[in-house]
């Protein structure tokens, strides 16, 4: 009860802030066409895209989730993270378009931002390779940048073409375990529906969890029956690191053919699951990595 009586009044107050901002600053509340906009970018994919296309000029404020380019998110203002924002926040950064993607929330945010009088459009989330072109062109016919968004789609495009003729040549393909985070001892795989599934076929392998709806955490005797070639787990800094070096030893790992031949990949999460202007780059690094009896180097983003 407490948590839905905080976003009601969430809610309510950047309703009135929005109300309050316009009749004090009634440029923000008009159509600034001849103007150039100030972008709220919420997700990562998303700023990069914007940063591909050089409308970063335009971009006023950030979620934390836009790690890249590394300046994005040092010279930016920040909303905090995508899942969990503030009406307020995003608002008290002035922003004539909210470009945010359709996981943003939480729900009674994104209505309170939708009805404040401030241009929000969401973009479709579809980590595929038809899915990342199609998002480029919708953020650059946005803000008016559709030959430099046509340009890098069709480069995109190209990319993954290549990436396919590449996975075509695979003749045994590879059962893959994408770990998220480890927990308590507790690993969360990414299973079907998901990023991590979509970049692991687009690298050529099979998801070992992919009878798994999403992603979530599972036991030792999950882990066992996956029985994984090779293991890829997300780069993390600090106190994280080691966690990720000792997943192959977990129970449910310790006696599969990925640990029997230490076959574990490590890669920036961002870089591996965006889906930005760099996932041809992010799968074909993955596939290398993957398999490296080919003669290819392993991942290095």
């Amino acid at each position: 009860m407490r948590v839905a009586t905080r976003f009601l009044v969430t809610a309510g107050a950047a309703l009135a802030f929005a109300a309050m901002t316009s009749d004090l600053h009634p440029a923000l509340a008009a159509d600034a066409s001849d103007t150039a906009p100030r972008i709220l970018s919420i997700g990562g994919d998303i700023t990069e895209i914007l940063y591909d296309l050089g409308q970063q000029d335009k971009v006023v404020a950030v979620d934390t989730t836009s790690l890249f380019p590394p300046d994005a998110l040092k010279d930016k203002k920040s909303v905090g993270y995508m899942r969990a924002l503030s009406a307020e926040g995003a608002l008290s950064v002035n922003p004539t378009l909210i470009i945010a993607s359709d996981g943003a929330g939480p729900p009674e945010v994104v209505k309170a931002l939708k009805g404040s009088g401030v241009r929000y459009v969401e973009i479709a989330d579809k980590p595929s390779a038809q899915g990342v072109p199609d998002k480029i062109r919708h953020i650059g016919t946005l803000v008016g940048a559709d030959d430099a968004a046509n340009a890098l789609a069709t480069k995109i495009e190209t990319e993954f073409a290549s990436l396919d003729n590449d996975r075509r040549q695979i003749k045994s393909r590879k059962k893959v375990l994408f770990i998220l985070a480890i927990v308590n001892g507790r690993a969360t795989v990414g299973g079907g529906g998901t990023a991590a599934d979509s970049i692991l076929l687009l690298a050529g392998a099979d998801n070992a969890a992919a009878g798994v709806a999403g992603y979530k955490p599972v036991n030792d005797e999950q882990l066992t029956e996956f029985a994984p070639d090779a293991v890829v787990i997300m780069r993390r800094a600090g106190t994280d690191e080691h966690r990720a070096k000792e997943a192959l030893t977990l129970a449910g790992l310790s006696q599969t053919p990925a640990a029997k031949t230490n076959s574990l990949i490590q890669m920036d999460g961002l870089y591996v699951l965006g889906f930005g202007p760099r996932a041809p780059d992010a799968a074909r690094d993955l596939m290398k990595a993957i398999y490296p009896e080919a003669g290819q180097a392993a991942a290095t983003p």
